[in-house]
């Protein structure tokens, strides 16, 4: 092992100050981290598209063309790179063109991926995208969100795993996003063991073994090294351990999401039947439930009286606000709380009540929640720091009496006479 931990530092001196190799040419270059900020608003753009159903059925003309085409122009490391996104019309793969659920997933998860910032949570995207096995949609994507974590994910062609299979003994192979991860985990191995050579940005490590795997340099004679088929063999194993125990809290938060959503939507529905004025939470406008936007119909904006107060900020994020129609009014106010700590919901509640406005200063505060976490909910509001909480007089609103009730009260109902009468006051 020593001696081929002396064979790659050598390779990986001279390959630093080879002036044509990727290190200066591409990892160097100067015009580098302004195509990630070019790059990464790209994404959001493609998000953005995506979401709000501007998208379209074709690759080219797309938003995602103009950004896999200026990756593809990041030299010669990503030469090649929009090849995984053309359309293949007789294989009709990737299948995210036609397909528009599949086209939402792949939106959610390059939103997912821009939002988070660790590991865990960017491998467990990869594992969720994984599990709908997208037709033609494999590890190429991981040249997306290495523009979005370079010290995350390391970027991904055929040079690359074929540098990474002659310095390692591994067989990765290039559609398997199980591979990938199992290479991923190889690649951040190696970038510990050499990292006074290389960085934390893994786009060193990807471009070493992109000359490697291009024949520009030749890897170490790996004799003495301990990286043996079995290793090689361990590593894939422990990323199909990883998705299989993924699974299941992916399905669980999967099931708690569109549940939230679905109470959401069911209050959007009643405000808008009920006359008010609705406004989705700022970070849940874009969900989907049922295949439709949580905020479509609802307000764009809330009244400047609103965000303009002490506790702006926060009640733009409660989860559903009925406004009195064309007022700055807010009528009602529901906290959906369905697996997570009411905590930050009880706080926004009191943001709203104790903003210092008497616009909102009467509104009706709800915390909804399941049917079975009403001694939680009061337990929680009975906190000495919530002792505010009497005098406002918020009241717990169960899944399941809004479910039994929520069709007749958009038929017959009129104000908040029916909401209040199937909530229970707390404390």
């Amino acid at each position: 092992m020593a001696d081929f931990d002396m064979r790659a530092r050598q390779l990986i001196q001279r390959w630093k100050e080879d002036p044509n190799a990727t290190y200066q040419s591409w990892f160097l270059w100067d015009e580098r981290l302004k195509n990630f900020r070019s790059i990464r608003r790209g994404l959001a753009q493609v998000v953005d598209a995506i979401e709000d159903g501007s998208f379209g059925v074709a690759y080219r003309g797309s938003s995602l063309e103009t950004v896999v085409h200026s990756i593809a122009e990041q030299r010669q490391i990503f030469k090649g790179a929009d090849h995984a996104f053309l359309w293949k019309p007789k294989l009709r793969i990737p299948d995210i063109y036609e397909n528009p659920v599949n086209q939402r997933a792949f939106g959610q998860l390059l939103h997912h991926c821009a939002c988070c910032d660790t590991a865990e949570e960017v491998v467990a995207g990869i594992h969720e995208i994984d599990a709908l096995k997208i037709k033609g949609l494999g590890p190429a994507v991981a040249n997306l969100l290495y523009f979005l974590h370079p010290t995350l994910v390391p970027p991904f062609n055929t040079a690359i795993v074929n540098g990474f299979n002659k310095l390692t003994g591994a067989k990765v192979k290039l559609g398997s996003w199980q591979h990938f991860l199992a290479m991923r985990s190889g690649m951040l191995d190696l970038n510990e063991q050499f990292r006074d050579l290389l960085s934390n940005d893994l786009g060193a490590i990807g471009g070493l073994l992109f000359d490697i795997g291009s024949g520009r340099y030749p890897a170490p004679p790996r004799d003495d090294v301990d990286e043996k088929p079995g290793n090689w063999i361990a590593r894939l194993e422990q990323a199909r351990i990883e998705a299989a125990a993924l699974n299941k809290p992916l399905a669980k938060q999967g099931e708690s999401d569109r549940t939230h959503s679905e109470i959401q939507a069911w209050l959007r529905d009643l405000g808008h039947a009920l006359g008010y004025d609705v406004w989705i939470a700022a970070n849940d406008r874009s969900r989907l439930h049922d295949g439709r936007r949580l905020g479509e119909g609802c307000l764009t904006s809330l009244p400047e009286t609103i965000t303009t107060s002490r506790g702006g900020d926060a009640i733009r994020l409660i989860d559903v606000l009925w406004l009195d129609q064309g007022a700055a009014t807010v009528a009602a106010a529901f906290e959906v709380e369905h697996s997570t700590s009411i905590y930050s919901g009880i706080v926004r509640m009191l943001d709203l009540a104790l903003s210092g406005s008497d616009l909102h200063a009467s509104a009706g505060l709800y915390l909804v929640a399941p049917d079975a976490r009403e001694a939680e909910v009061r337990a929680q509001v009975s906190r000495p720091a919530f002792s505010r909480i009497a005098d406002l007089e918020i009241a717990y609103l169960s899944y399941g009496e809004l479910e039994r009730h929520k069709d007749a009260i958009s038929r017959f109902g009129s104000g908040l006479k029916a909401i209040k009468s199937i909530a229970r006051p707390l404390p």
